[in-house]
């Protein structure tokens, strides 16, 4: 059978857009919580692992925030893209919207950070390519990720401080 051939997309990028069907409901006949919080971590990995390159998984996630319900019926939509790259992990920020068919109306429903990291055949953390950001929007997302990335590494400080004797 040949190759289908498709345009070029970037390798730290990518958008999936899934229907919520009734499975997905919780008891107010919205869409649970958890069956999102299950889709973001399948798109990072799916963004990371086209990235790297490598068999990667979630190291944490940073501010999910619920901004609206999302309904049976609409159509929702993961925005994924690298934003920061270390030695083994990277920052996989997505931006969710959900679509309502019928009316045509989008919202912005959520936005949140995923590190995830890099594992070799062994399952050891393995070096990822670097990434250099091109487009200022890029640059803009490089310098968020290093200052959240900070804001972490202080609280987790402070905590180790505040366990020790």
């Amino acid at each position: 059978m040949p190759e289908v051939s498709q345009p070029e997309a970037p390798r730290h990028a990518l958008s999936m857009t899934v229907l919520m069907t009734p499975q997905y409901a919780n008891f107010s006949g919205n869409v649970h919580g958890g069956q999102i919080l299950k889709l973001l971590d399948e798109v990072a990995y799916a963004c990371a692992s086209k990235y790297a390159r490598q068999y990667v998984v979630t190291l944490s996630v940073d501010r999910v925030v619920f901004r609206q319900p999302i309904h049976v019926g609409e159509l929702v939509t993961f925005d994924a893209g690298i934003n920061y790259v270390g030695r083994t992990s990277m920052e996989v920020g997505i931006r969710v919207t959900t679509e309502n068919v019928a009316t045509q109306s989008i919202r912005h429903t959520n936005t949140c950070y995923f590190t995830m990291v890099a594992l070799d055949a062994e399952r050891r953390p393995i070096a990822v390519p670097p990434f250099e950001p091109v487009s200022d929007v890029e640059k803009r997302r490089w310098n968020d990720a290093i200052r959240r990335r900070r804001v972490t590494q202080e609280v987790e400080q402070a905590l180790d401080q505040s366990t020790t004797p």
